[in-house]
């Protein structure tokens, strides 16, 4: 009898292990909020771990990722607000508004996780070469006359502080 018992609950968790793949292929939100019920209600033996664990390293690659782009945008906008200091205003309130907004994301991504503060030193080289790379490439398709700057007046080595990046008053130009 404790054998037929046992073999019940092997067959009902791999049934459950099945519905639960397949939940997760066919409609995610339904899998993610049968998995939020399942811990809820600390049914702990029913979650779809192999499914769960992805999801979790996937989210925090993808809040990895997102920091990375808005530092990354911050400092392209800062380089040309810098490099390319005798550009129209109308392009520069452009890139001082983009600098204000990625600023604030960055900010408000080290505020709701503030073990980005270790990784923002361990990718500020990176986000520099990228945000250089982005910033030369836009100068390069500026229209209206507007002067061109060379690669070479772009810095190989990223000229701004961490402080800096994260001033709210710091602009990167002298105005």
């Amino acid at each position: 009898m404790v054998r037929c018992g046992a073999r019940q609950h092997t067959l009902h968790l791999n049934l459950l292990t099945i519905y639960m793949n397949n939940l997760y292929e066919q409609d995610f939100n339904l899998w993610r909020e049968s998995i939020i019920e399942q811990i809820k209600e600390h049914r702990f033996n029913d979650i779809d771990w192999e499914h769960l664990l992805l999801e979790l390293e996937d989210m925090g690659k993808a809040e990895k990722r997102s920091f990375m782009s808005n530092l990354t945008i911050l400092i392209a906008h800062l380089l040309k607000l810098t490099v390319q200091s005798d550009a129209p205003e109308m392009m520069k309130q452009s890139w001082y508004s983009s600098v204000t907004e990625h600023r604030f994301r960055v900010k408000k991504d080290l505020e709701e996780n503030p073990s980005f503060k270790n990784y923002i030193t361990e990718i500020i080289s990176k986000a520099y070469a990228d945000g250089r790379k982005l910033a030369i490439k836009e100068s390069k398709n500026a229209k209206l006359k507007v002067r061109k700057p060379s690669q070479e007046e772009y810095p190989l080595d990223c000229p701004f502080l961490l402080e800096q990046l994260l001033d709210e008053d710091f602009y990167g130009d002298s105005d």
